[in-house]
This record gives structure tokens, sequence and C-alpha cells, in this order.
């Protein structure tokens, strides 16, 4: 017999996952000064989330959290999409990626 269906994995152990990835989204957020890293901290944050909801959704057996998951990733699609497009657009201006070297109001 199949020793998954028989011992489930704990709810406890997903929220424990993501808050350590949302941690290090956070932690990658504050520390980092590449632009890109600070863009995939954002996105690592957002996926963390989304962890947590499909747990919970599976836990209390709703499809309501599997639907806002389907939603926020919608939008992190989009946000990605754009988010890429503006960085390209920084680098070809400023030819750095450094967060700090950035100044938009300046040419």
């Amino acid at each position: 017999m199949n020793s998954f269906l028989t011992h489930p994995i704990p709810v406890s152990w997903y929220l424990l996952v993501s808050a350590v990835l949302f941690a290090l989204g956070v932690i990658g957020f504050l520390v980092k000064r590449n632009l890109i890293t600070v863009f995939m901290s954002i996105e690592l944050m957002l996926n963390a989330v989304n962890l947590s909801f499909v747990a919970f959704a599976h836990q209390w057996h709703a499809v309501k959290g599997q639907i806002f998951v389907f939603f926020v990733m919608v939008v992190a699609a989009a946000e990605a999409a754009v988010g890429l497009a503006i960085i390209i657009a920084v680098f070809r201006a400023r030819n750095t990626l450094a967060v700090d070297r950035i100044n938009l109001m300046k040419l």
C-alpha cells in the first residue's frame, strides 16, 4: 500500500516551508542590490503565499483558496511581463541594474 495515502503530510509542514520561502524573499528584497534579484525575491514571496493558500484550501476541502491562487498567479504573470519590460528599459537607459545607482529623475 502507498505510504503517502496512509500518512499524509501535515499542513504545518507546508506552512513552515511557506514561511521559510517568504522569509528568504524578504531577506533577498532587503539585502540584494540587483534589480533582477529584487524582482525574483518578490516573486518568491508571492509563491510562498500561494503555497499557504493551497495548503489551507486542501485542509478545509475548499476550492476557494485554489481559485484565489489561480488569480494571484495570473496577476503575478502579468506583473512579471511588465516588470521585466521595465527592467530592460532601465538597463538600456542606465547600463546598470544596481538599485542604488538607478535614479530615474536624472538623464
